[in-house]
């Protein structure tokens, strides 16, 4: 891997993509030391662009060559110049100042090829493995740009990451179900009799209801034990794991009875702001 210092302009690069496609994400730098903010807003910006692969291509097989380009490139097999990519030159150097592992950065672009097809999560085992690979994955990695790696970090962000990539699930219905793909699991599904058209068709119902309500209370579990072990993890590590705040939020909102599940309802940015800023006061967060 090329170990040049990127200029300083890919650091901003990174932080304006964050800034518009994470917000929380971003938010939660602003509470951080300048270095370790850089890193963490380069790991951002790298899964900002993985994620993005989905809206960005209208076949598989070019989405595919595009999550292998990152594969290789974390392979240090990169086609074309890394140091022409602003977010690949950040991550690299992130990589090299903080020690990060590669391998779970190329599962989290491997694990996204799922997006690429309109195949139905199956089970709910599979997308907790589909979560832990992407949102828990990142909370670890970014844990151990704030501090050493320790298991209670790794536990409480499995835990996070699980509370969070469940609460995008459902945020995301609306935008799913119209591309016709499907996150929430046949499983579930299939258990509360409730058709995949009909979820596709934006179709209102008790049994849909019952999965988004069985979904929102795992969720809720998971955050619930991510937040009891957050006294378990240096008070350096806690930082990053601010996020967790806006799941908080976001579960309370998912979980109004007369929600509709189709209507698209984003948080506004001065709420984020809010929400994570309380958050980095409180005590849950920093004693």
């Amino acid at each position: 891997m090329n170990s040049a210092t990127p200029p300083a302009d890919s650091a901003a690069f990174c932080a304006d993509l964050v800034r518009s496609h994470d917000f929380p994400r971003y938010v939660a730098t602003l509470f951080v030391p300048a270095v370790e903010r850089r890193a963490l807003l380069a790991l951002y910006a790298f899964n900002v662009e993985i994620v993005r692969v989905r809206d960005q291509v209208s076949q598989p097989l070019p989405g595919e060559i595009r999550l292998q380009w990152w594969t290789d490139m974390l392979s240090g097999h990169a086609h074309g110049s890394v140091e022409g990519n602003p977010v690949a030159a950040e991550l690299l150097r992130a990589i090299r100042d903080f020690e990060l592992p590669v391998e779970p950065l190329s599962l989290l672009a491997d694990e996204h090829q799922f997006d690429l097809y309109n195949d139905p999560m199956p089970t709910m085992t599979a997308l907790e493995g589909y979560l832990a690979a992407t949102c828990s994955a990142l909370f670890t990695l970014a844990a151990r740009i704030m501090a050493p790696p320790s298991e209670a970090v790794e536990h409480l962000a499995r835990h996070a990451g699980l509370a969070q990539g469940i609460a995008q699930v459902i945020t995301n219905l609306p935008r799913d179900a119209a591309h016709r793909q499907l996150f929430l699991p046949q499983q579930i599904l299939d258990s509360h009799d409730c058709g995949i058209e009909d979820v596709f068709a934006g179709k209102e119902s008790s049994n849909l209801r019952a999965v988004l309500d069985q979904l929102v209370s795992e969720a809720q579990q998971h955050l619930a034990t991510a937040i009891s072990l957050l006294a378990e993890v240096p008070p350096s590590v806690r930082p990053a794991l601010l996020p967790l705040s806006q799941a908080r939020a976001d579960l309370k909102r998912l979980s109004r009875p007369g929600r509709n599940p189709f209507a698209p309802q984003p948080a506004s940015r001065l709420r984020t702001l809010w929400t994570l800023w309380r958050a980095s006061r409180s005590r849950e967060f920093t004693k």
